[in-house]
């Protein structure tokens, strides 16, 4: 996994020289960004901070960013505030599709079956936050409430129309199913080839309830257009007459069970 990061990496030199400043004070590599991102994808890192604690001891975090063992681990905000920088440019995009363009070129990926899906992501954001749109900022809490005021929800309608979480306005009320928790959340789709079960491409979206159908479209629509057939398999919640009949319309055949009223009802509810 090394060799195929760093190989990826050594394509994107161009559009990091972009970004390295010829001023200041140096700072983290983008390079050491990206390769961070990836390990704490792969090892479940919950945050920054957390992940510049482990690379201060664990030996393989610091053998894959090409540390040196008595180099210090990086300073949690420059760190945070860095990656964030790296994420406004999009190069994990282009980075992600570096390493989808090494498992085509090695025949690992098919062109013409996939299958798509969506999931909930939960955003960093307290549900204490999801305040009304229209209301005016609140006094300054009492000392001994100040880092965890009390917020008392009941009888109170809340909806993504009226309300706004006040630190992750982007944020958005959804639950996965009927009968399921509230929660404030991103919509992430994933567009997968089946013969080898690999990533193709994937977005993050607004959790609405037409997330998923448009969000399929769209990544079917940009991966590989120009043949003039191809398949995608999808469970009952892309069962609508739009996604079946785009998907036509650029030459892909769509392979989805059919969605009862009862489960369309629990859809709708579950998106609110």
């Amino acid at each position: 996994m090394k060799k195929l990061v760093d190989a990826a990496l050594k394509d994107l030199a161009p559009v990091f020289e972009g970004m390295y400043s010829s001023i200041g004070r140096p700072s983290i590599p983008p390079e050491s960004l990206l390769k961070a991102t990836l390990l704490m994808a792969l090892f479940s890192v919950r945050s920054d901070r957390m992940f510049c604690v482990q690379l201060g001891y664990n030996l393989l975090f610091q053998w894959f960013l090409d540390m040196d063992m008595t180099e210090d681990s990086f300073h949690p905000t420059t760190f945070t505030k860095n990656r964030e920088r790296l994420m406004d440019h999009d190069v994990a995009r282009e980075f992600f599709a570096l390493v989808v363009g090494q498992a085509k070129a090695a025949g690992l990926m098919s062109s013409e079956h996939f299958s798509v899906d969506g999931t909930l992501i939960e955003a960093w954001a307290s549900l204490k936050s999801f305040k009304r749109k229209d209301e005016p900022a609140e006094e300054k809490p009492a000392v001994d409430d100040a880092k965890n005021p009390t917020v008392d929800f009941h009888g109170e309608k809340r909806g993504n129309e009226t309300h706004a979480s006040t630190t992750d306005p982007e944020a958005r009320l959804a639950r996965k199913g009927n009968g399921k928790e509230a929660k404030l959340s991103y919509a992430q789709h994933v567009l997968m080839e089946n013969r080898n079960g690999l990533i193709v491409d994937m977005c993050i979206t607004h959790a609405h309830g037409r997330a998923e159908v448009e969000a399929a479209y769209m990544m079917l629509e940009r991966n590989d257009p120009t043949r003039s057939r191809r398949t995608v398999a999808a469970d009952k919640g892309y069962d609508t007459r739009d996604f079946v009949e785009g998907c036509r319309r650029i030459g892909v055949t769509a392979s989805v069970p059919r969605l009862d009223p009862v489960s369309l009802d629990q859809a709708k509810q579950a998106h609110g």
